[in-house]
């Protein structure tokens, strides 16, 4: 597959915004409110999530057993199992099956006509492209869920992995069957759609030779196929046609019919905000459910009508589960991808994504799947390549993970397939260009900007020794012109000004940690309390080069609560060129890291981060790249600077110390994604709050700037799409903080005016 240019990308987005981004946006982020309320009045939610992801675990890795468990079960029950290789072996039996189904109850008049398919909702068959295949084996097929079939109506592929006509409005749903269907009275309301809808499939059902269906799970003992839904078009597709043929990846399979509970449970309140489906349909079949005739609806549902099978009308009833590989088993022995295959497909990475709410999944998905997850589907099922035309808009912001309700890492997942799409590259032509400058790890073929971005630190190093010419050059328009070019960032992005005089630079020249115990004992003793700690203050890229006020306000907060402060040179954190997909070079920062920090560690001192995603890398993903005693022992003694200065003043240190408001100025607070989903927005809430404000936080999912997103050439627009939702939220404040280093700037930019971090707000002497 031939992946867009950087061009092609930013107009498909520019498209994607303008078309379908307002019905994405207002439908998904509907979604996700509903499952964040039904999430919150779950007391056992943590449970059932626990308890699910155990079951699939244990599910992938018994898989080959489930696969001859359910053989033998659907067997007894008296259907035919089948396991296809791939998506083409798949539709050749399926296709076997229907035209078989179709020559055995042909009569003579009938015989000429072509054998009819109704199907429920399934992602498996989009997968596989079932419909395309059936229909050049000359088989009608229809779409019989209420999105699918407006979607097959209008020639369009699906949106959403739950609602897939989610790009679509009520108007242009109506426009469209207006046009198709030409009926007597023109269609208006969501309920005249709806009910032409039903009438008119409802009649198809009735007539078709085969049905089938997709199967939310598969019970390995009993053979039982279960089907949730919220318009019960499958029960009527698995139990109307005499012939009904399942279709489900490998992964759908689960041992025992008692651990369905907790994703029947967790599968609706995951997806749509419900606390249950409209429809569980629980199924071993051949069902028991007799084949109704429609000819006499008034005769007992006993019998066949005409006299003949047994008590149940069941003789003639026919049951195929199709069991699809299509590189599911590969996935399964991929250490980094096998937890794609814990996925339920329910939908909530996607709806808890910010870029997802504005693009879909037209623009933020493959050939198949979208959303977050949609990474390690396209990689396992279609390939990187497929993969590779959206990756980059998973910014890692890591809202994903909470949402999930088998807790899968799909960061993770989208960074490992970063790493390995770098490493197919074919970028060697600018190789020459860095070679000898980057201290990175990678091999050749990166792309330039992904390269510039992942060694962030090195750049900013180097601009800080020679500003302010660096920062002059930086904004001449050639530089600009020849860095969008080159490394595609945006010419009407912003950069960063750097500062000649680095914050490690500061502290040193303020005294150094002799002068910080010195002001910290001084305030203790003036305050009347004794904190017997010592912190170590990570100077981030950005704290260290950029903005150091915040990292200066950290330090004087710090000392005037009673605590000294330490301002070592230390190396990246390594989430730079996580962010880029860069493992190797993530792995050697992140243990250069430890080993720095190693000898304060042992001295029992408290590691305190001011920007979230370098904390967030320290608690999340060093644990893949350290051992494991130095991740637990880094991640037990390292805090972020507002819950660092909140664990102080519920100890007895003294808000009187710090800049304090009159307990009535409003502050409306942009709370970082990462610092969310380490549940430390709360902390810099109680903080501020103690401190005589007034915070008020947004609920924006995201800034839209996320690090280098938001600089790159293709995902501009987004980025601003993105972020002016929160800027509308916060705009009338007379005072807005961020706690991120994307965020504050992404604010700054639509603002036009001063967005401090939260500790600026804080420091002695910030409101004097």
């Amino acid at each position: 597959m031939a992946q867009r240019t950087r061009s092609e990308r930013a107009e498909r987005i520019r498209h994607l915004l303008e078309t379908e981004g307002p019905a994405i946006h207002a439908q998904a982020s509907a979604s996700n409110d509903r499952r964040k309320e039904t999430y919150g009045g779950t007391d056992d939610l943590e449970a059932l999530r626990t308890d699910a992801r155990a079951i699939k675990e244990d599910a992938i890795e018994r898989l080959p057993e489930l696969i001859e468990t359910v053989r033998a079960a659907v067997e007894a029950n008296g259907g035919t199992v089948y396991v296809a290789d791939d998506a083409a072996d798949a539709n050749a039996y399926v296709a076997d099956v229907v035209e078989s189904e179709a020559a055995s109850g042909a009569d003579v008049d009938a015989a000429a006509a072509e054998p009819s398919v109704v199907k429920s909702k399934s992602m498996t068959t989009e997968e596989i492209d079932l419909n395309e295949g059936l229909e050049a084996a000359g088989i009608d097929v229809t779409e019989t869920d209420l999105g699918e079939w407006v979607l097959q109506v209008a020639d369009d592929t699906p949106s959403h992995i739950v609602g897939p006509a989610m790009h679509l409005d009520r108007g242009q749903i109506a426009e469209l069957f207006n046009e198709r269907f030409d009926p007597d009275e023109p269609f208006e309301t969501a309920e005249e759609l709806t009910r032409f809808a039903r009438d008119h499939l409802g009649e198809i059902i009735t007539e078709a030779d085969v049905g089938i269906t997709g199967a939310n799970f598969v019970v390995a003992e009993s053979g039982t196929i279960t089907l949730i839904t919220n318009e019960g078009n499958a029960r009527k597709c698995a139990v109307t046609p005499d012939t009904h043929v399942a279709i489900a990846g490998v992964e759908k399979l689960i041992p025992t019919l008692s651990d369905l509970e907790p994703f029947v449970d967790l599968i609706a309140k995951s997806a749509t905000g419900q606390p249950i489906s409209q429809y569980v349909t629980m199924l071993s079949p051949p069902t028991d459910s007799p084949t109704l005739d429609f000819e006499s609806p008034d005769e007992p549902i006993t019998g066949d009508g005409n006299g003949a099978g047994d008590e149940l009308g069941n003789s003639d009833r026919d049951f195929h589960l199709v069991l699809l590989d299509n590189g599911r088993t590969d996935m399964r022995e991929d250490d980094q991808l096998r937890e794609t295959l814990y996925c339920i497909r329910c939908g909530a990475c996607s709806n808890s994504c910010a870029n997802f709410q504005s693009v879909g999944g037209h623009g933020f998905g493959g050939e198949t799947y979208s959303g977050g997850i949609a990474t390690g589907w396209e990689a396992g099922v279609h390939g990187q390549d497929s993969a590779a035309e959206f990756n980059d808009l998973c910014t890692g912001c890591t809202r994903c993970v909470d949402a999930c309700p088998v807790k899968i890492d799909i960061p993770w997942i989208n960074t490992v397939v970063r790493d390995r799409i770098n490493r197919s590259g074919d970028a060697e032509s600018y190789d020459f260009l860095v070679d000898g400058l980057t201290p990175d790890e990678e091999a050749g073929g990166i792309d330039p900007g992904k390269r510039f971005f992942g060694n962030i630190g090195t750049v900013a190093k180097a601009a800080s020794a020679t500003a302010p010419v660096s920062n002059w050059l930086a904004d001449a328009g050639p530089v600009r012109a020849a860095l969008e070019h080159a490394l595609g960032i945006d010419r009407r992005r912003e950069l960063p000004t750097f500062r000649r005089e680095s914050l490690v630079d500061w502290f040193e020249e303020r005294g150094g940690p002799d002068a910080s115990s010195r002001r910290a004992a001084r305030a203790a003793r003036d305050g009347g309390t004794e904190i017997d700690r010592e912190v170590v203050l990570y100077p981030d890229v950005y704290t260290n080069y950029v903005d150091t006020e915040r990292g200066k306000a950290a330090v004087k907060t710090l000392e005037a609560l009673g605590v000294p402060v330490r301002v070592p040179d230390l190396p990246e954190s390594g989430r730079a060129a996580l962010s880029q997909g860069m493992i190797a070079t993530a792995d050697r920062q992140a243990s250069r890291l430890f080993g720095a920090l190693a000898e304060d560690l042992d001295a029992g001192r408290d590691v305190v981060v001011i920007e979230p995603s370098d904390l967030a890398a320290m608690h999340r993903e060093y644990e893949r790249l350290l051992p494991e005693q130095s991740f637990d022992r880094l991640r037990e003694s390292s805090y972020e600077i507002c819950e660092y200065v909140y664990g102080l003043l519920e100890n007895g240190a003294e808000p009187s110390a710090l800049s304090t408001g009159d307990g009535a100025e409003l502050v409306a607070y942009h709370s970082h994604c990462q610092q969310r989903t380490l549940d430390l927005e709360a902390p810099t809430v109680a903080v501020l709050e103690r401190c005589g404000y007034a915070p008020e936080p947004s609920d924006a999912e995201c800034c839209g700037m996320a690090g280098s997103f938001g600089y790159k050439r293709e995902y501009y627009e987004l980025s601003i799409d993105v972020g002016e939702r929160l800027a509308t939220q916060v705009e009338d404040a007379e005072t807005v903080v961020a706690s991120g280093t994307s965020c504050g700037d992404q604010l700054e930019a639509l603002l036009e005016r001063e967005v401090p971090h939260p500790i600026e707000l804080l420091a002695p002497g910030s409101r004097r």
